[in-house]
């Protein structure tokens, strides 16, 4: 039986364990959060994030390597020790408001020095400690296999992940998370630095006499049984790990782009990833390509065919629920492959730190091939199609190094005459795909806030973002000034802008430019201040639109991120306020709290109007604007304009504000539908955002009667941006 010594041992590293992978993991979302509002709200200031983590890890698994193969247990501990002194010092981790970024500064370089300079340090410690004290718990339990200290690990990295978005994100503010963070990352220290002196502690392997001579003499047999893994295992090992790393930031990209960029769609990718650390870990039996490669193909194809259905603007599939299933489903299948294929080439325990070390080497790749690379050589979002089919490569690598496999041996001719026609057919399809979604592409750009592309035909030009418009033009002269899409003379904004204060020449303040619609409104001796924070939508509006060119009245254009513009200029007096910064269908939380609704009071004459474009495929925004304006104390207008595809118009929403009734009350709606705002209320702010509380389309209306007092129900198609 073990000694009691012994157990208390045991459970001191099973917890730093934990402990530790809960910090690493819950510290991602939390400071990825943080800082989202300061770099325009894109998905690539997560994918940077992720980059950092995962280079960081990288950098950690060599330190542990290193640690574990060249010093002995004293010096380990001893060094170790002053390592965690060095990052308790570092707390808290939140980074204050002098690390906004500059309007020209460069994002990823911005966010990859404030990320090393807040939380660098601890999460460098932090991702030592796995391989580190699996290392220590050899030398401390004689005998003992510490690979399952892995799948504990992955199982504190769940725990973190499913907690934030469930639990810590909608109870606490972001500086209550942070001080618990780092609170936690103290009494971590504490328990590793208990567990670096147990080995301090322990005599030399020249002078052990056990307690236990049974496990001893285990463990001396255990080491003799050792094999030293060759350079083709470790270059396998990394590869294993690089495809699902791929995977897993492709499909955070995917789903992000068109849905919003939150916590809970980081989190939920990346748990499914770490689920499949955690089982390939935890036991051979969870694994089985009998059941993992059917349905990865299964994925696959599905896959194959929503891009598709997408490229050929057949919007077949529209809802959030199948998509995110079908691209988390292959997401999974992916890492179960990958990663139940790795734990079948692991080493003997005394190579596991080398093992770790190639595997984070493989997740360093894989976030740098997304982060950097991909947006340098890809005009798209190519990377989700190039992890499929380099998933379906590494599969047929793997089962011909396996002698039991139908690929391995001189008669498995036919075999592979139909893996090589399957994959041949496969990256074809994802070929074509990609030039079908291109083929009426006069422009594209691709940058840190994402896909940009202008469609030609012969009739009009139409900007996308993804498979958002963000503008439509047509190319007759007759029809050249006609507002289109979400900005038609009914649409919210056209009435604002067709009849709030047009008596007398205005000031108009525009977030959002896409291709320039909104300047058709413009009249002469008025002035229009228009910001926009992609440079590329600049740069395309005044190249194929002439919704600029033409305007009537003193257009500028503002390259900036709208609120910290908005932040560092004195009141602009606006007369009307136009919000419409969506990217995609990503809804920026952070023009949608109530500090940056104060701020849009600061910038707006006193009978003011605050218009926001809230048309969503996803989510009802209704209650999130209504909270800001009982906040705030404003009157409120919702309106609905149906489709007219003659006019090129789009089903609308927009949400107008002002702090006087009679601003509202003078509005003459035309066509545009008064709606009912909603009978939730949800406030939002800097300190706390929740999309559950607006997850869901709008898929009716409540249309109100003049004299807003009755109600008629009335289903609509629900609006949407797509296509």
């Amino acid at each position: 039986m073990p000694s009691a010594r012994r157990l208390f041992i045991q459970a001191l590293f099973l917890l730093t364990v934990f402990l530790s992978a809960f910090l690493l993991f819950q510290v991602q979302p939390l400071i990825s959060k943080t800082i989202l509002p300061w770099f325009g709200g894109s998905p690539a200031v997560w994918t940077t994030c992720m980059l950092f983590f995962q280079v960081v890890l990288s950098g950690g698994y060599v330190y542990a390597h290193l640690l574990a193969s060249r010093l002995s247990g004293r010096a380990q501990g001893l060094l170790h020790a002053g390592l965690l002194i060095a990052a308790v010092c570092c707390l808290p981790i939140t980074p204050d408001e002098s690390w906004k970024p500059d309007s020209n500064g460069s994002p990823v370089a911005a966010i990859l020095l404030l990320l090393g300079a807040t939380v660098g340090l601890p999460y460098f410690v932090l991702s030592s400690t796995g391989p580190l004290l699996q290392s220590w718990f050899l030398k401390a339990v004689p005998g003992k296999v510490p690979y399952r200290l892995y799948a504990l690990s992955n199982a504190g990295s769940l725990l973190a992940l499913i907690s934030y978005p469930f639990v810590f994100e909608p109870l606490f503010a972001i500086g209550t998370q942070g001080l618990f963070w780092s609170w936690s990352f103290a009494g971590f220290a504490v328990c590793c630095g208990i567990c670096g002196i147990v080995v301090v502690l322990r005599p030399s392997s020249a002078d052990v006499i056990h307690e236990d001579n049974t496990a001893d003499a285990a463990s001396k047999e255990f080491d003799r049984s050792a094999t030293s893994p060759t350079g083709a295992d470790m270059l396998l090992w990394c590869v294993l790990a690089a495809v699902p790393s791929t995977m897993l930031l492709a499909t955070t990209n995917q789903v992000c782009t068109d849905i919003a960029v939150v916590p809970f769609l980081w989190v939920l990718p990346l748990s499914l990833y770490l689920l499949s650390f955690i089982l390939c870990f935890d036991s051979d039996r969870w694994y089985s390509r009998k059941i993992f490669l059917p349905a990865l193909l299964l994925c696959v194809v599905g896959t194959c065919l929503l891009l598709w259905d997408a490229a050929l603007l057949l919007n077949t599939v529209t809802a959030i629920t199948p998509q995110a299933a079908i691209y988390f489903g292959l997401l999974f299948c992916c890492c179960m492959v990958c990663h139940g294929e790795l734990v079948q080439l692991k080493p003997h325990p005394k190579y596991l730190t080398t093992f770790y070390l190639s595997m984070s080497f493989g997740g360093a790749i894989g976030g740098l091939f997304v982060g950097l690379v991909a947006p340098l050589v890809f005009h798209t979002l190519a990377e989700l199609p190039v992890a499929i089919v380099a998933t379906c490569a590494l599969v047929l690598v793997v089962l011909y190094r396996d002698e039991t496999s139908p690929f391995r041996g001189s008669q498995r001719g036919p075999a592979w005459l139909v893996a090589g026609a399957g994959m041949v057919i496969l990256t074809g399809a994802l070929y074509m795909q990609s030039s079908v979604l291109t083929e009426k592409t006069v422009a594209v750009a691709r940058n840190f806030y994402g896909v940009l592309r202008v469609e030609g035909f012969q009739d009009a030009y139409v900007m996308k973002h993804g498979q958002i418009r963000h503008g439509h033009q047509f190319r007759d002269a007759t029809r050249r000034r006609q507002p289109t899409t979400y900005y038609g003379y009914d649409s919210g904004a056209g009435l604002v802008l067709r009849q709030h204060r047009v008596d007398t020449p205005r000031r108009i303040g525009v977030i959002g430019l896409g291709a320039g619609t909104l300047a058709v409104y413009a009249q002469p001796g008025e002035k229009w201040r228009l910001y926009e924070i992609n440079p590329d939508v600049v740069d395309m509006a005044n190249e194929y639109f002439t919704y600029l060119s033409e305007s009537r009245g003193d257009c500028e254009v503002v390259t900036a991120d709208g609120r910290i513009a908005l932040e560092r200029e004195s009141p602009q007096s606006f007369d009307v306020l136009v919000l419409d910064a969506f990217s995609g269908d990503a809804v920026p939380a952070h023009l949608l709290t109530r500090e940056c609704g104060a701020l849009y009071l600061k910038h707006l004459k006193a009978d003011g109007i605050l218009a926001m474009h809230i048309t969503n495929r996803h989510l009802d925004l209704r209650p999130v604007c209504r909270g800001l304006a009982e906040e705030l104390g404003l009157q409120v207008m919702c309106t609905y304009t149906e489709k007219q595809p003659d006019d090129g118009t789009r089903a609308t929403l927009w949400f107008l504000m002002s702090r006087t009734a009679e601003s509202l009350a003078s509005l003459k709606r035309g066509r545009a539908l008064h709606i009912d705002p909603g009978p939730s209320v949800v406030l939002w702010t800097d300190q706390w955002t929740n999309l559950l509380s607006a997850m869901g389309p709008v898929e009716s209306i409540e249309i109100l009667d003049d004299d807003n007092s009755r109600h008629i129900t009335a289903v609509a198609q629900p609006p949407s941006a797509a296509n």
